[in-house]
């Protein structure tokens, strides 16, 4: 009987991370090279990616970086093409990066709520898509949520929050899409409160006061979300797909 562990290996599998220059995107980068796999990061601060390859290499992984901008459908397809044509195949995908906003809704401007769904939603997508052409049977797709695309948490996010409800969806049907006639696995990881440059913004309080709604009372560590990521991620979980796992400490319970 083989050992269950085995399973959450990634040696020899190739992996795309967008939003890679930061945050959580960095300890998924580092995660998934500790698992064995070759890394592609990707985020528009390029110049900050050359840490997260540092790191990446420091635990004896392999990574490359490039230039993108998730909003603009031709930064994805090049990203896909760099991950080709450095390791031969992609066969997981991160879809972490994003931004977020948290203004009224009457005083939201069209380009505010706009440049957050073409990011957040339309970036998902059209990453997605480009590696959807060259992923082969077994490979996964793991979109990074937000508990705010199923619950409403007192600050005014509604482009963030629609921009997150909308990844909840697009999982759903692009799984149902490939995960037949492909063999590709969507699934999305829903995180709670972590701490990352957007908390950083919260308003003075309000982080203390939602932790206190949250059945754990702490925020989340994240090597407990990089571990959920390989568990999507790896043959761990092979037979999940369409999919969207909170990652919150109770905090939609």
């Amino acid at each position: 009987m083989s050992n269950p562990i085995d399973r959450f290996r990634l040696d020899g599998r190739v992996a795309i991370v967008t939003g890679a220059s930061s945050g959580l995107g960095v300890h998924f980068a580092v995660a998934l090279a500790q698992a064995g796999a070759d890394v592609v990061v990707g985020a528009r601060r390029v110049e900050r990616l050359a840490e997260t390859v540092r790191l990446i290499e420091e635990v004896g992984g392999r990574a490359h970086a490039v230039a993108t901008d998730v909003a603009i459908p031709g930064d994805c397809q090049h990203l896909v093409d760099e991950a080709m044509s450095t390791f031969g195949k992609v066969d997981v995908l991160v879809n972490n990066a994003g931004i977020g906003t948290a203004h009224p809704a009457t005083r939201e401007t069209p380009e505010e709520f706009r440049s957050v769904i073409e990011i957040n939603l339309e970036g998902t997508y059209w990453m997605s898509q480009a590696c959807g052409r060259v992923m082969q049977p077994g490979s996964s797709i793991v979109n990074i949520g937000s508990v705010l695309g199923l619950v409403t948490l007192g600050l005014p996010q509604a482009a963030y929050a629609s921009s997150k409800a909308g990844l909840i969806g697009l999982t759903r049907d692009l799984a149902r899409q490939w995960s037949d006639r492909k063999g590709i696995r969507v699934n999305c990881l829903a995180p709670g409160f972590f701490e990352t440059e957007m908390t950083e913004l919260y308003p003075d309080g309000y982080l203390n006061e939602q932790i206190e709604r949250i059945p754990l009372h702490r925020v989340g560590n994240p090597a407990e979300l990089s571990t959920a990521l390989l568990f999507l991620a790896s043959d761990a979980g092979s037979y999940v797909t369409g999919a969207t796992i909170p990652v919150d400490g109770g905090l939609l319970t």
